[in-house]
């Protein structure tokens, strides 16, 4: 389960030479509380920025948090893109402009960050400035879904009134409307959309179009709260998005491998070539044994089979300190303007290394490759790769 807290200050940016950024000094950040001074990026402020190992129960090696910036040629960039903490990214491309949106902090309930080559962001300003009556805040996993009523943010949210089985109030997904992507976005709701509060809660929606036009949202039961089995749920949307129709199915998914180690979450849904790709990550996220995997169908009900070759995205513990994306995940995947898929995610900070909640989570991408029922993602890699 994730939680918000405290913030601290945005690292330099690791851009260098042609591609070098002015960084703001100041950052916010999600998990644990901490005790250090709190700041965030101001809107329209600029920030920038190997086969993954298999998660284990062992405690990685220790390592210092002190590293050269590799040199970057022009057309270059290097990880992270995104060098503040901006948790749960999440990618939209309108046009030629790339929009993430993620977790925050306390200060606001999301942020948003704007883009034209998936490297330099544009800080701006929070694209949920106000919640719905019901909802006492504690609002993460943002994601938007470009309908015939705008642009639809699906959310999670804390409803203290709906109790789910260890008496604490339910995290439930809602949903907010905008008419452009940057918000901001109205949740006119007088009640979650999506809350199994007999599963532990709803989290982590993700909307998806079929080829033939029907329309789906998935979600993950937040039993890892209390005790409970984790699974992907998928029912039909409305054309607009804005209501569920039909019947929820299970997807076939559940915390069931020992790399997942007891909850699955944040799940992303890929066509290609016939093959449904169930992206999703597992494990505790404030560890460095967060990760990332997938399951495939050839229907997009499912059932869905885990990738025996799971996780696909790792911590690398063996990689130089300047690859080392410890607990990489909670990913997105975006289509370039050239067709390009690319996988975006949030890995804690060097600093985080052994604890991974004493840093920040900030935003990398890497390459994703999906050919033959098989998904590879070229990375995490702090090397210089060419910009999408």
């Amino acid at each position: 389960m994730r939680r918000r807290g405290r913030r601290t200050a945005i690292g330099g940016p690791r851009l260098a030479g042609t591609l070098a950024l002015a960084a703001m000094l100041i950052g916010q950040a999600c998990g644990p509380g901490s005790t250090t001074g709190p700041s965030a990026p101001s809107a329209g402020s600029v920030v920038a920025s190997q086969s993954p190992s298999a998660a284990t129960s062992q405690s990685p090696p220790a390592t210092s948090s002190s590293f050269a910036v590799p040199s970057v040629p022009a057309g270059m960039f290097v990880n992270p893109v995104l060098q503040a903490d901006f948790p749960d990214p999440f990618v939209l491309r309108v046009g030629d402009v790339y929009y993430a949106y993620a977790t925050t902090d306390v200060s606001q309930n999301l942020q948003l960050a704007r883009s034209s080559d998936l490297v330099t962001w544009e800080v701006l300003d929070d694209p949920l400035p106000k919640l719905a009556a019901w909802s006492s805040g504690d609002t993460w996993a943002p994601e938007v879904f470009q309908t015939s009523a705008g642009f639809v943010l699906y959310y999670t949210s804390r409803a203290p009134e709906i109790k789910r089985p260890d008496g604490s109030g339910s995290q439930c997904i809602t949903l907010a409307v905008s008419a452009v992507p940057e918000g901001p976005f109205i949740d006119s709701s007088t009640e979650p959309l999506v809350c199994e509060a007999e599963l532990g809660g709803s989290i982590d929606a993700t909307a998806f179009e079929d080829p033939d036009g029907s329309r789906y949202l998935i979600w993950k039961n937040d039993g890892n709260c209390c005790g409970l089995p984790t699974r992907f749920t998928i029912q039909p949307l409305s054309d607009d998005g804005l209501r569920l129709t039909g019947k929820p199915s299970d997807m076939g998914v559940v915390n069931d491998e020992p790399w997942e180690a007891g909850l699955i979450e944040a799940p992303t849904l890929i066509l290609k070539d016939g093959v449904y790709y169930l992206f999703y990550s597992a494990n505790g996220y404030d560890t460095e044994f967060y990760a990332v995997g997938y399951a495939t169908s050839t229907k997009v009900l499912g059932p869905y089979v885990d990738a025996p070759e799971n996780p696909i995205l790792a911590s690398a513990w063996d990689r130089p300190v300047t690859s080392r994306a410890r607990g990489p995940g909670h990913q997105s995947v975006v289509t370039t303007k050239d067709g390009q898929l690319w996988m975006a995610y949030h890995a804690w900070d060097e600093d985080a290394v052994g604890y991974a909640n004493f840093g920040e989570r900030t935003v990398w991408i890497d390459r994703l490759e999906l050919a033959d029922g098989t998904a590879v993602v070229k990375g995490p890699t702090g090397d210089p790769q060419p910009i999408p």
